[in-house]
Formats: C-alpha cells, sequence, structure tokens
C-alpha cells in the first residue's frame, strides 16, 4: 500500500502519472476521505516533488469526478454522487455483458469455467483469511478471465476507467457494510451458467451481481454519512 512518506518516483513513467496513480489508490481506498482538502503545495513538499506534477494529477483526478476543484480555495476530495455511482454500474454493466456474450460464443467455456472456479477458490480462502486486499484483486481477475476468454483483454484498461467511482464504493462497501461470501456465491453462479451455456442465466446473473452494490448504498450512507453529498430530486 503506498503512503506518501514512501513514494518512489520510477524513470518509466512522469511523475504526473505516478502522483495520479498514488492519490487515485488513496483516494479509492479512502486513506484520504471524501470533502478532505488537498494543497499542491503540500503535496509538493510531502512527496518531494515541484507543484507542476501536484497540479496535473489534481486536474487529471478532476476530470474524472475524484476531486473538486474550487475556485479561489483549493482543492478537495469529491464527496461520493449517487450520480457517479450510477453512471459508472451502467457503462460498466454494458461492457462487461458484451464482453460476456462475446466468451460464451466461443468454444473456450469449460476452460473459462475452470479459470473462474479456480479463482473462486482462492477467494473463499482470502475470506478465510479476512484478506480483503486480495479478494478485490481476485474478483478483478475473475472478470478479467471472460474478458480474456472473449477475446477482449484490451478492453480490460477501458473498464478499469469506467467503474472507478464503482471501485471507491466498493472500497467503502468491502470495509464496513459487503457480505464477501455473498459476492462469492454470485460469482459461482456466473461461473454455473458460462459452464451450462446458458446465455441469458449468465446475463442475469451477470447483472444481479454488478448491481448488487445498490443495495448497500442505504447502510453505507447511514454509517458513513460525512462522505455523501446529498443529490438534489
Amino acid at each position: 500500500m503506498n503512503h506518501p512518506g514512501a513514494f518512489r518516483p520510477e524513470r518509466t513513467n512522469s511523475l504526473s502519472h505516478q502522483l495520479y496513480d498514488l492519490l487515485l489508490d488513496r483516494i479509492c481506498r479512502f486513506e484520504l476521505k471524501p470533502n478532505q482538502r488537498l494543497s499542491e503545495t503540500t503535496l509538493s513538499e510531502q512527496l518531494g516533488v515541484s507543484r507542476t506534477p501536484a497540479r496535473e494529477a489534481l486536474a487529471r483526478l478532476a476530470e474524472q469526478g475524484l476531486v473538486d476543484i474550487l475556485p479561489q480555495r483549493g482543492s478537495r476530495v469529491a464527496p461520493l454522487r449517487l450520480d457517479d455511482l450510477e453512471k459508472s454500474q451502467f457503462m460498466r454493466e454494458a461492457l462487461e455483458l458484451a464482453i460476456l456474450r462475446r466468451a460464451m460464443e466461443g468454444a473456450a467455456r469449460a476452460d473459462l469455467a475452470a479459470r473462474l472456479r479456480d479463482e473462486i477458490t482462492l477467494q473463499r480462502a482470502y475470506v478465510s483469511v479476512r484478506d480483503k486486499e486480495q479478494f478485490y484483486l481476485s474478483d478483478d481477475r475473475f472478470h478479467g478471465h471472460i474478458a480474456s476468454c472473449a477475446g477482449r483483454a484490451a478492453v480490460v484498461p477501458e473498464l478499469t476507467r469506467v467503474k472507478l467511482h464503482m471501485d471507491r464504493f466498493r472500497h467503502l462497501m468491502v470495509d464496513g457494510v459487503e457480505d464477501l461470501p455473498v459476492v462469492i456465491g454470485q460469482h459461482e453462479d456466473i461461473a454455473g451458467a458460462i459452464e451450462a451455456g446458458d446465455m441469458r442465466a449468465a446475463e442475469d446473473r451477470m447483472r444481479l451481481h454488478l448491481r448488487r452494490i445498490f443495495s448497500y448504498v442505504g447502510e453505507a450512507r447511514t454509517r458513513f454519512p460525512e462522505y455523501f453529498e446529498e443529490r438534489a430530486d
């Protein structure tokens, strides 16, 4: 896990990109809290870089709705907004279902189902030892296997981009709300439908899986009201 004091610039990437990755990680993990102020000067001093890469990283995060740049007041971590979650989920679902259909049209369903079941076995182990970080990575690999089988591994970076706000909400859920065994059960249902070649069941179970996040929002808002921005009706 990254921390400002441990920032080590790499020559293979620009400072602004590296700083963006660091801040994105800390925002999604709630190490930087919603509404927390962000200062170019403070960031540059903490990380030992000039203000330019800090400014560029904040601008990129602002483009993605993760940072609010307030005129004459600096910047802050954006609060959680339900509109952002709904947009992110909608785009992810559209991509994931298209990938799933392509994977099921191929001849490697049995191999895919086996890979998914291997991943589920790992997920059970991570839950048993309460390693939510590894569970989170395994969850991403589960969906990545489907993309690879569909011959659409190149789409995964785009999928990662569109689901940024889902990932942010998901970290909050995993930290205090969501029931991970339920996620495993949904993964098992998806794998079973793929193995059976049942396109309709696979799509229905994937939709249920990708929409589960909405069932936890109410409890998350109750537990962490200070993180949310009220939405005007």
